[in-house]
C-alpha cells in the first residue's frame, strides 16, 4: 500500500530536524486568514479562555484553506495547520471536544491542566479510535467515536486512507494527529517523569507557565528564579525521554534563550505583529 504523503505541518517540521513555529489564534475567520498566509507552520485556535463554538471552528479550518496555494501546491493541505485548544481540564477527564474538533478535521489538540498519569491517557485515548489490544502499539487505548465524514474530506483523504493518518505522531510514525499537553502546576511537574514513562503518543508537552507561576506565588512574573527553575524541570524531564517541549510566550526578547534552553515548539506572540515570528525564525535558522 502506497505511502500517503505528510499532512500536518507541524509533524513535518520536527521530523526534519527543524523547530515549529506556531502561535494561539483568536477563533475569528479574519484571524484564520490571516493565518493562512503567515510564516508559521501551524496555529492553535484559542477556545480554552474563550467560548467553545463548534460551528466557528469548522468555519475558521474552511478559511484557512487558500486557492491560490491549494493550486500552486497540487494538495488540498492548509498551508499552516490548524489546531485546537480545548476547555476542559485534564481531571475532567473529557473526550467530547477533542472528539469534535478531530471530526471537523483539526490536526491537533492542546490538552490543558494535565497533571497525572491517568489525565495523560485519557487525552491521547482521546485522539485515538478504538483497536483490538492485539493491535500494535494498543495503548493508550483509543476511545474516539466513529465519525470521519467531514475530517476525511477536509484532509482531502478517503475515508480508509484517513483512518491510516489519523493516529498521535511519534507513537504511530504515519500518524498525523500532534497530541499536546499543557502541564501547568506543581503537581504536573512532579508527575511527567511517570506520565512520560507510561503514555507513549504524546507530541509535545506545552508548559503552561501562566498557572503555573500563579500557583508558586509569582503571577506571571515569566523570569522569576523559582519558576525558571520549574519551568527547567520540565525541559529536563523531556529531554530526558526524546519528547519535544513547547513554550507558550516567545517574543522578540526571549526567543533566543528558549531555542537555547531545548524548546522546539515555539508559540509566539498574538498575531497583530510577526515581530516575534521573525526573531523566532531568526534563531531557529528558519530564515
Amino acid at each position: 500500500m502506497a505511502e500517503l504523503p505528510r499532512l500536518n505541518g507541524v509533524i513535518r517540521a520536527l521530523e526534519s530536524g527543524q523547530h515549529a513555529l506556531t502561535c494561539f489564534a483568536p477563533a475569528e475567520i479574519g484571524s484564520a486568514i490571516a493565518m493562512s498566509a503567515s510564516k508559521y507552520d501551524g496555529c492553535v485556535f484559542e477556545m480554552e479562555h474563550n467560548p467553545w463554538d463548534g460551528r466557528l471552528l469548522r468555519d475558521c479550518l474552511q478559511y484557512m484553506l487558500n486557492r491560490a496555494q491549494i493550486a500552486k501546491a497540487a494538495s488540498v493541505v492548509p498551508a499552516v495547520t490548524p489546531m485546537v485548544r480545548i476547555p476542559v481540564n485534564g481531571v475532567e477527564m473529557a473526550q467530547w471536544h477533542a472528539k469534535q474538533a478531530l471530526d471537523i478535521g483539526c490536526y491537533g489538540i492542546v490538552f490543558p491542566h494535565i497533571s497525572t498519569v491517568e489525565e495523560a491517557a485519557n487525552a491521547v485515548g482521546a485522539c485515538r479510535y478504538p483497536r483490538l489490544k492485539s493491535a500494535a502499539n494498543y495503548e493508550p487505548s483509543g476511545i474516539r467515536g466513529d465519525g470521519p465524514t467531514a475530517a476525511a474530506r477536509y484532509w482531502g483523504l478517503t475515508q480508509q486512507e484517513y483512518y491510516r493518518k489519523a493516529d498521535v505522531w511519534p507513537l504511530d510514525p504515519q500518524g498525523e494527529i500532534f497530541c499536546i499537553l499543557q502541564i501547568e502546576d506543581t503537581r504536573g511537574v512532579e508527575n511527567l517523569d511517570d506520565i512520560l514513562k507510561n503514555v507513549p503518543g504524546i507530541g509535545c508537552i506545552l508548559i503552561g507557565e501562566g498557572d503555573l507561576s500563579q500557583e508558586l506565588g509569582y503571577p506571571r512574573q515569566y523570569e522569576h528564579k523559582v519558576v525558571l527553575e520549574w519551568m527547567k524541570r520540565i525541559v529536563d524531564t523531556c529531554r530526558k525521554h526524546n519528547v519535544v517541549v513547547g513554550h507558550p510566550h516567545v517574543e522578540q526578547g526571549n526567543a533566543e534563550r528558549l531555542v537555547k534552553e531545548g524548546y522546539r515548539f515555539l508559540m509566539c506572540a498574538a498575531v497583530q505583529s510577526f515581530g516575534h515570528l521573525e526573531a523566532a525564525r531568526k534563531h531557529t535558522g528558519r530564515t
